[in-house]
C-alpha cells in the first residue's frame, strides 16, 4: 500500500492581499502532489521588501523575521513527516489529505470540514493553462480558431523553457513577476535560443503573457500588471500583396496535376474574397446568403480567429470556382465548399505553383508564397480600386480599422488619380489657380 508519490512544498507571499495599513502580505505554503495542489496559511504576514523571492525566506533580522523563518522550517518538517506517515497508509495521497492531518483532522475528511484558504492563486503556467483549457472548449464550439490555439500553446512552451533557462524553475508565482521578466523573456527569445525569433514574433508571445497577467489583475490575483509598460508594438512585418499581373499568371496557368489545380483555385478564391485559410477551410454552402431584393449572393461567415463576421459579395471569378467544385467527391463527403488541403500541404503546393509561374522569391520580398498573402492581395485589390477602407475592414472581418490599415499599400496611380481630381478643381487647363467664387 505504500505510496511512491512525491511532495513539493513552496512558500510564497500573497502580495496582492497586502494590507493598506502596514503593507504586509500573508504567507502561505503550497503543497503539490502529482500536479494537484492545496494551500495552508501560516497565519503570518511579511513586509514584501523583506521577502527573498528566490530563496523563499524573510531577510529581516528582527525577532519577528526570525520567528517567521523558524515557523516556515517547522511547517516544512511537519508536512514532510505527515506525508511520510500517509505514504505508509495510503496508495494515493492528495494535498487535501495532507492538509487534513496537518490540521488534526482525519485524512479522508471532506473539504467542507476544513477551513478553506482565502483564495487559490494560480502560478503563471497555471494561469496560462487555465486560459488554454477554456480556449480549447471555444475551439470545440467553433467560436475560436484551432490555429490561434496552437499559438497559445507555443507561447506556454516558450515560457516554460524560459523559466528553466533564466530562473532554473519549473514555474513562478504571479507575485514574483516583475517588469524585468518581460525584458529578459524578450532577450531570451531573440538572442539566447538556437533559432532566435524576429522582434514581431517575440513581442506577440510577450503580448499573450501580458494578456494573461491582465486577466489575473481583473480576478484580483495581482494588484497590477507588471507588463503594462512593455511596448509590444513595432517591428510589424509587412506582407506585400501580389501584383495583379502575378495573380493573373497564377489564374491563367494551365496545370495538369489535380492537387495543384485545386490549390491554385483555392488561392484565387482567397484573393477575391479575403478569407483566411482556416475560414475557407470551414466554408460550406450554408455560408452563401442571398442578400437584398435582388438576391445578390454573398459569402458570410464568423471568423474563427476573432468571432467577427466577414461578409463579401461573390465576384464572378469566385462564383466560377464554387460552381466548379459543387460536385467534387471531397466537398460532397465533408459538406465543404472547396477541397482544401492541410495548411502545411497548401503552402507547400503554393511554392510549387509560384516556381512554375515564374514568381521568384526575390519578387516576393524573399518570402515564399503563402496562404495569408492572398488576404493581403484582396485588401490591396479592393483599396486600390476605390473601395473605402471601412468597407474593406468589414469584408475582412477586422475588429478595428487600425488592423486594416496594416494591409494598405496605396499605389502611385491611385494617388495620381486622387490628386488629378483636386487639380481639376483648383486649377484651369492652363495651370492657373481658379478664382474663388
Amino acid at each position: 500500500m505504500k505510496s511512491n508519490q512525491k511532495l513539493s512544498l513552496l512558500f510564497w507571499l500573497f502580495k496582492a492581499k497586502a494590507t493598506k495599513k502596514d503593507g504586509k502580505a500573508p504567507l502561505y505554503v503550497r503543497m503539490t502532489i502529482d500536479g494537484e495542489e492545496d494551500l495552508i496559511s501560516l497565519s503570518r504576514k511579511v513586509d514584501p521588501q523583506f521577502w527573498d523571492t528566490e530563496n523563499k525566506k524573510v531577510t529581516d533580522n528582527s525577532v519577528e523575521g526570525k520567528k517567521t523563518n523558524k515557523k516556515m522550517a517547522e511547517v516544512r518538517v511537519d508536512l514532510e513527516r505527515h506525508f511520510a506517515v500517509l505514504q505508509s497508509q495510503y496508495s494515493n495521497i492528495t494535498p487535501l489529505m495532507l492538509k487534513n492531518v496537518y490540521n488534526g483532522l482525519p485524512a479522508l475528511a471532506k473539504r467542507n470540514e476544513v477551513k478553506e484558504p482565502e483564495e487559490k492563486i494560480p502560478t503563471l503556467l497555471e494561469a496560462l493553462q487555465t486560459f488554454i483549457d477554456r480556449f480549447e472548449k471555444m475551439v470545440e464550439k467553433k467560436h475560436r480558431s484551432k490555429y490561434t490555439l496552437t499559438h497559445w500553446k507555443t507561447t506556454r512552451k516558450k515560457v516554460e523553457a524560459f523559466l528553466i533557462f533564466q530562473y532554473k524553475a519549473v514555474d513562478i508565482d504571479l507575485q514574483d513577476i516583475k517588469y524585468a521578466f518581460a525584458e529578459k523573456f524578450y532577450d531570451y527569445m531573440t538572442l539566447e535560443v538556437d533559432k532566435p525569433l524576429v522582434e514581431v514574433t517575440a513581442k506577440k508571445h510577450i503580448k499573450k503573457v501580458r494578456q494573461i497577467l491582465g486577466a489575473c489583475v481583473r480576478y484580483e490575483f495581482l494588484a497590477k500588471n507588471p507588463f503594462v509598460d512593455f511596448n509590444c508594438s513595432g517591428g510589424e512585418r509587412d506582407v506585400e500583396p501580389l501584383e495583379m499581373e502575378q495573380v493573373q499568371a497564377i489564374y491563367r496557368k494551365e496545370f495538369t496535376i489535380p492537387r495543384l489545380i485545386e490549390v491554385r483555385d483555392a488561392f484565387i478564391f482567397q484573393c477575391f474574397t479575403g478569407f483566411a485559410y482556416q475560414d475557407v477551410y470551414a466554408l460550406t454552402a450554408d455560408n452563401i446568403i442571398n442578400v437584398g431584393n435582388t438576391g445578390e449572393r454573398w459569402l458570410i461567415k464568423e471568423r474563427g480567429k476573432t468571432s467577427v463576421s466577414e461578409m463579401v459579395p461573390i465576384l464572378p471569378i469566385v462564383e466560377e470556382i464554387i460552381d466548379k467544385y459543387k460536385n467534387h467527391p471531397r466537398c460532397l463527403k465533408d459538406n465543404c465548399l472547396l477541397p482544401i488541403n492541410s495548411n502545411t500541404r497548401y503552402n507547400g503546393y503554393l511554392k510549387e505553383i509560384s516556381d512554375i509561374c515564374g514568381i521568384t522569391i526575390e519578387q516576393l520580398n524573399n518570402k515564399e508564397l503563402g496562404t495569408h498573402k492572398a488576404r493581403h492581395t484582396f485588401a490591396d485589390i479592393m483599396l486600390n480600386n476605390g473601395v473605402p477602407i471601412e468597407d474593406v475592414s468589414r469584408m475582412l472581418g477586422h475588429k478595428s480599422i487600425r488592423t486594416t490599415q496594416r494591409y494598405c499599400r496605396v499605389r502611385k496611380n491611385r494617388i495620381s488619380e486622387s490628386v488629378n481630381k483636386v487639380k481639376t478643381i483648383l486649377f484651369t487647363s492652363e495651370g492657373e489657380l481658379r478664382q474663388v467664387s
